[in-house]
């Protein structure tokens, strides 16, 4: 009995073994790649390869009305990987799109009363994808605000509120770092370099190389691929369909519509604030993340604005 169970194991093993060399190796490549979180595996029917083709660059580039030297080839090369990563990271690049149509407004308007480019609105994309997410490091919102800045640039941060998750006053936040950065260097491209880098980080490395262009420095990866970057998402945003991106727009996310209540004093529970607003504490949370507890302490004289989307909770099984 020992024996044939000896041998019918072996048998076993055999089988997987060969079942596992049969699996066409250009699956388990694919498979391999989109692990690395890159790409996306969409193979043509019946083939099994990637339907990708390399991308033509545009040759006329700007950030914030200041020209890209696409005639430097270190350039183009930096230039070209960020549009073929974005490009073919499917997935994510749709995702940012669908977020785009919800806070491009918001986003624009302010950016435009502080008098800040457009393009800016780029950053928030490659920062924190439109999302609330919260670095390694701490950095959190979509403008991804350490906390030790978030007071410098007029964000409360304590136990019970964080207007770092606050998408609006946190873009009012970055737009008086951004202008704060540009009374310093004088031009955008370096305003975005510095977001990444710090104003004094990049200051330095100017004086050190004896340099002022951002495109002539020698910076770390993370800061020399910044502005690629941003400038990839905005080529491929303004012209999708030349990257193949085929959009349904029924299909991105829209603007909601929201009444704003003042609070001038103290709530010990926010759930029930929330169920006499007619919504319930999941929806006080999406439309407020600022509000980190379930209560809300208020010192005399301050007061919040708590966002109360008109749509109530669902009916539930």
């Amino acid at each position: 009995m020992k024996i044939l169970n000896t041998v019918l194991a072996v048998l076993a093993l055999a089988l997987a073994g060969y079942a596992l060399l049969s699996i066409p190796k250009k699956i388990e490549t694919a498979a391999a790649i989109e692990a690395q979180g890159n790409f996306n595996y969409e193979p043509e029917q019946g083939t099994g390869f990637f339907n990708a083709k390399s991308l033509p660059l545009p040759e006329n580039v700007n950030f914030a009305g200041e020209k890209v030297p696409m005639e430097v080839p270190d350039v183009r090369e930096r230039l070209d990987r960020e549009l073929h990563i974005n490009t073919y990271w499917h997935n994510n690049t749709i995702f940012l799109m669908k977020r785009a149509n919800r806070w491009f407004p918001q986003i624009e308007k302010i950016l435009k009363e502080n008098n800040v480019p457009d393009d800016f609105k780029y950053l928030a994309v490659i920062e924190g994808g439109l999302q609330n997410v919260v670095s390694p490091a701490g950095a959190t919102g979509f403008w991804q605000f350490m906390k030790p800045a978030s007071k410098d640039f007029g964000l409360k941060v304590s136990s019970e509120v964080d207007e770092r998750y606050d998408p609006i006053k946190s873009t009012r936040a970055a737009c008086k770092y951004l202008n704060r950065a540009y009374k310093k260097f004088g031009n955008w491209t370096s305003v975005a370099a510095s977001y990444n880098r710090g104003m004094s980080g990049i200051q330095r490395t100017m004086n050190a190389q004896n340099e002022s262009s951002y495109y002539d420095l020698h910076l770390p990866s993370e800061t020399a691929r910044y502005l690629f970057r941003i400038i990839a998402l905005k080529e491929i945003f303004s012209n999708p369909t030349d990257y193949g991106f085929e959009i349904d727009t029924t299909h991105l996310y829209q603007e909601e519509t929201l009444r704003y209540v003042e609070v001038k004093s103290s709530i010990a529970d926010l759930t029930s604030f929330a169920q006499e607003q007619g919504i319930n504490i999941k929806l006080l949370k999406r439309y407020n993340p600022w509000l980190r507890k379930n209560k809300l302490s208020i010192k005399n004289g301050d007061s919040y604005q708590i966002a109360i989307p008109l749509q109530k909770k669902s009916e539930g099984i």
